[in-house]
């Protein structure tokens, strides 16, 4: 009973953290201006091999773009998110994740 009473303590701690984990979302607008070539100035790909990134999760996106970055993801277009990626500090891919998922 105790292991799990200190596990539920060690969530709830996690929750919040996590919560504010989000980048800024203006910020994400200015640096997402490149994304617009491919996924649409708001977020809604014209273009059916791309995906829509507006209204995505946050922490999809987080992940994804890491990913790409580290070379961990690896099909499709991969070698062109790379590229992109790479030009991402951690806190621009806070931000553009923040801004793509506020939208609708």
């Amino acid at each position: 009973m105790k292991k799990i009473t200190t596990m539920i303590v060690a969530l709830t701690c996690l929750v919040p953290s996590l919560a504010m984990a989000g980048g800024d979302i203006a910020a994400g607008k200015a640096k997402a201006a490149v994304c617009a070539a491919c996924h649409g100035a708001a977020g809604i790909s014209i273009v059916p091999m791309y995906p829509n990134l507006a209204g995505q999760k946050e922490m999809y996106l987080v992940n994804a773009l890491k990913a790409y970055k580290t070379g961990q993801r690896t099909g499709g277009m991969a070698p062109i998110m790379a590229g992109q990626a790479m030009a991402l500090s951690d806190a621009d891919i806070n931000n553009v994740a923040a801004y793509f998922s506020s939208l609708k």
